[in-house]
């Protein structure tokens, strides 16, 4: 006669799951609050809005390249950092790019920005603008992120 034996792996291998979970959860929870003190504003930065005659050629010519797709990019050039942020085409004018918040965190720079549409009942027209924003800053070694 055959006897069923009972399996105290199962036990232990159930056990140690939960203990693997448990560990996996705090770990979890200590990389998000390293995370939360690392995106910690630490002080707002100045800026200034450049106008597109008003940068290097070499970023003039940068921003013309890439102003059919909507993109984000950072130049420097060593004194000065600049952040430039494409939207791409619209359909009709009264596009703009609005900057929210600029400011540093303990790693990086962080931009939030917003595209901003023609006012209610303004005419827009039927032609394709580009709106660019060119945010003029003291040069930082930090990379920009961003939102």
């Amino acid at each position: 006669m055959l006897k069923k034996l009972k399996r105290p792996g199962r036990r232990i291998f159930t056990a140690l799951g939960i203990v693997m979970m448990l560990a996996a959860g705090c770990i979890g929870f200590t990389g998000c609050k390293a995370d939360a003190e690392e995106n910690t504003r630490l002080e707002d930065l100045e800026f200034t809005v450049a106008a597109e005659n008003e940068v290097p050629a070499q970023l003039k010519e940068l921003i013309s390249q890439k102003r059919e797709k909507a993109f984000k990019l950072t130049y420097a050039d060593g004194q000065d950092m600049y952040i430039v942020i494409g939207e791409g085409p619209q359909k009709g004018g009264g596009y703009s790019v609005a900057v929210r918040e600029l400011y540093l965190t303990e790693n990086t720079v962080v931009i939030r920005t917003e595209l901003m549409g023609p006012e209610k009942g303004e005419t827009s027209g039927s032609d394709l603008s580009y709106p660019v924003l060119i945010v003029k800053t003291q040069y930082r070694e930090e990379p920009v992120v961003f939102q």
